[in-house]
């Protein structure tokens, strides 16, 4: 087999895993939302249950960067997967008649290892991009696209399966199918991964995670407040919002609302996932120098933050949880998404362009840190801006941050880290 096919090769068995451990992640986030906030959680307790998750999430990508560099990516692959399956398996052990506090330390532990599990698998994935990437027209970025925009719509389908089998097997039965599933596609790739991938090599060092690049620092603060925005609405906040507004508190009307946030969110992230995917062709990648694609990052940011302003506006003008509002929040959140998405498919190119191959699993465990922090906070501003201030609240600090984000991205630089100026 030529190096060419079996570098396909092995991005295809990437890409698979990848697809597989999102499918899961989707389903048990929206599983775990939904099922607890039918319990009585409040917003924040909602929120305190992905907080080590993020946390974990910070931490591992440090970590994670030096044990690829070390032990080979497919390693870390694999433990991000195995990890996965143990902690699906572990929920499905919670009573529930466990006392609330039991409950949610127990929780905010099996998420903490699903966060890791995650992160291990996103690093491994991202980083392999890099090395099998081809070089010609423009085939990094391509190939980054189209492996984030396909797994963010997997994961968006996970967010219908997992609202779905809430509604049809109940939470214990949702959480045994998916452990079931994923690990028999772990077996399936363990199989079927061809060689292509770096096994490691002795003299990585732990202190060499910390990048000096300053692109690299510049991009991780634009991806902590670029992600911190979409977290702060999208992890607790709307998601209560529309159950307040859509179920009746009939068993059968929190059926139908756990399909219709379920739809919703899963649409959110398929169209976020689709226009990832489309993101070269947007920018003209293909065709534009790569300086102007650095130049473009905080003109998309900019357009971003118009979207969180105007529904702030709205939220502050409605009298309550008005038709008009609830029809304003989809279709804004969804111009939100397509416009999150090529910020982000922007970030996911820059951050591979501005890391050499000698290092970059530790530079993209660095920056997928930073996305784990950004996220660590929105998730903590999502409950506690829903609770303290509403809507308006929630969504005036999204705008907050996503305005740092293209203050951030406006001080990335060409000729630094690999990519030359125009």
């Amino acid at each position: 087999m030529s190096d060419k096919a079996e570098g396909l090769s092995a991005y295809i068995a990437v890409t698979a895993a990848y697809w597989a451990f999102m499918l899961t992640d989707g389903a048990l986030r929206m599983l775990v939302l939904l099922h607890f906030h039918t319990l009585g959680f409040s917003p924040v307790q909602l929120a305190y249950l992905f907080v080590l998750y993020e946390i974990a999430g910070m931490i591992t990508n440090l970590s994670a960067g030096w044990l690829a560099a070390r032990f080979g990516l497919t390693s870390t692959l694999y433990a991000g997967l195995g990890l996965q399956v143990v902690a699906l398996l572990a929920l499905a052990q919670l009573d529930p008649d466990w006392a609330i506090g039991l409950s949610v330390a127990y929780v905010m532990v099996v998420q903490g290892a699903s966060g890791v599990a995650k992160d291990l698998a996103k690093m491994s994935s991202k980083s392999a991009v890099k090395l099998l990437a081809p070089e010609e027209g423009g085939g990094l970025f391509r190939w980054v696209a189209l492996l984030t925009g396909s797994k963010n719509a997997v994961k968006g389908l996970g967010f219908l399966l997992g609202a779905a089998l809430l509604a049809i097997s109940g939470f214990v039965g949702a959480v045994l199918v998916m452990a079931a599933v994923l690990g028999v596609i772990l077996i399936a790739v363990v199989i079927a991964m061809p060689p292509g991938l770096p096994r490691g090599r002795k003299g990585a060092r732990v202190s060499d995670v910390f990048s000096k690049s300053a692109n690299v620092n510049w991009l991780s603060a634009a991806r902590v407040f670029l992600f911190g925005a979409r977290d702060v609405w999208f992890v607790v906040g709307i998601p209560v919002y529309f159950y307040a507004v859509l179920s009746d508190g009939t068993e059968a009307g929190n059926r139908a609302a756990f399909f219709m946030i379920g739809t919703f969110m899963a649409l959110w992230i398929i169209l976020y996932g689709g226009v990832q995917a489309l993101a070269p062709r947007i920018l003209r990648a293909a065709t534009r120098p790569e300086s102007a694609l650095i130049r473009a990052a905080r003109g998309w940011a900019l357009a971003l933050a118009a979207v969180p302003l105007a529904l702030t506006i709205a939220a502050l003008v409605a009298p309550g949880p008005a038709p008009w509002l609830t029809a304003s929040l989809v279709v804004g959140l969804l111009a939100f998404g397509a416009i999150f998405a090529v910020n982000s498919a922007l970030h996911s190119y820059l951050i591979l362009a501005f890391t050499r191959a000698e290092r970059v699993t530790m530079d993209v465990g660095f920056y997928y840190m930073a996305n784990a922090g950004g996220r660590l906070a929105g998730t903590i501003l999502s409950g506690l801006t829903y609770q303290l201030g509403g809507l308006p609240l929630m969504l005036g600090t999204a705008t907050v941050m996503v305005a740092l984000s293209a203050l951030a991205a406006g001080r990335l630089t060409a000729g630094q880290g690999g990519v030359a100026p125009a």
